[in-house]
């Protein structure tokens, strides 16, 4: 499957300590106002790992449903037990969804053979199209370059999200085989599609999808001057978003805008003062406040 553009890793609305799934299928719409090519439900940015799993699951079909086909859906349905991803990613691929992103297994530390064995089996035993999802800052385990490449021969085995933080990396893996690499960090993304990435999974694309989406446009067709220009707009959001622990800030912002309940699980808390005070200003620069 063709994999480029603008997928928004989206936040999981509350009110009141239940999921808002009012607010969330506004916030879907929004997403397809804004031109976005696909929207992930429940990875990381949406609290997976506070969610239930009725709620997970929940989240995603209520996605799906309200999405009608018009925008990709990749599921987050990624867990530190195989079984369970297999579960989590049956249930997606039966409501609908596009594909599914896996995070690498958290807190347990596989070996890259582990790894291997791990996502290859989540692909082979759902058949849904598996995007990996990199980012060692947050599972405590990176995706070695020659893992990926051994995963890549596999054609269920689809795209990377890129989160390490390393455009060279991207080189390295496109260096070694043919997958699609997706960044998963919104201020590489200019740097990440000039060596060869695709596109964005993004948190900021939950406040600006139509922006976002113009920036990789330009950078798809290879107007660099033009995408260098959005992303010196926004850099100081891309940067802010992360003053706190995502998805602390864009929530934050979200609901600065009326668009959600400034609402969180435990052990996520609301923004610090000063957090707040470089988010306020980040999003008074670019003209969003």
């Amino acid at each position: 499957m063709e994999m480029q553009g603008v997928y928004t890793a989206l936040v999981t609305p509350f009110s009141q300590g239940a999921v808002d799934f009012g607010k969330l299928r506004e916030l879907v719409e929004f997403q397809i106002a804004g031109g976005v090519d696909g929207i992930v439900p429940v990875g990381t940015t949406g609290e997976s790992p506070t969610l239930s799993f009725e709620e997970h699951m929940k989240v995603i079909e209520v996605t799906i449903e309200t999405a009608k086909k018009r925008c990709l859906i990749i599921a987050g349905t990624g867990a530190n037990s195989t079984s369970e991803a297999i579960e989590l990613t049956r249930h997606a691929k039966n409501a609908g969804a596009d594909a599914t992103l896996q995070v690498t297994p958290y807190y347990n530390k596989p070996t890259p053979e582990g790894l291997y064995r791990h996502f290859s089996t989540v692909a082979d035993q759902t058949g849904l199209p598996v995007v990996l999802y990199n980012v060692p800052g947050r599972s405590g385990v990176p995706i070695a370059i020659e893992t990926i490449a051994r995963l890549s021969k596999n054609p269920l085995i689809v795209a990377v999200k890129e989160a390490g933080g390393s455009v060279e990396r991207v080189s390295a893996i496109l260096d070694v085989c043919d997958i699609t690499v997706l960044s998963g960090d919104d201020m590489l993304t200019v740097p990440m599609m000039a060596v060869g990435a695709t596109g964005i999974i993004s948190v900021a694309s939950n406040i600006i999808p139509a922006e976002l989406k113009a920036m990789v446009n330009s950078a798809a067709a290879g107007d660099f001057s033009k995408a260098m220009e959005l992303h010196k707009k926004y850099y100081c959001l891309f940067r802010d978003l992360f003053v706190e622990t995502n998805p602390i800030p864009v929530k934050t912002a979200m609901a600065m805008k009326g668009m959600i309940a400034e609402e969180f699980r435990l052990p996520l808390c609301e923004i610090s003062a000063g957090g707040r005070e470089k988010l306020t200003a980040a999003l008074k620069r670019c003209g969003i406040l």
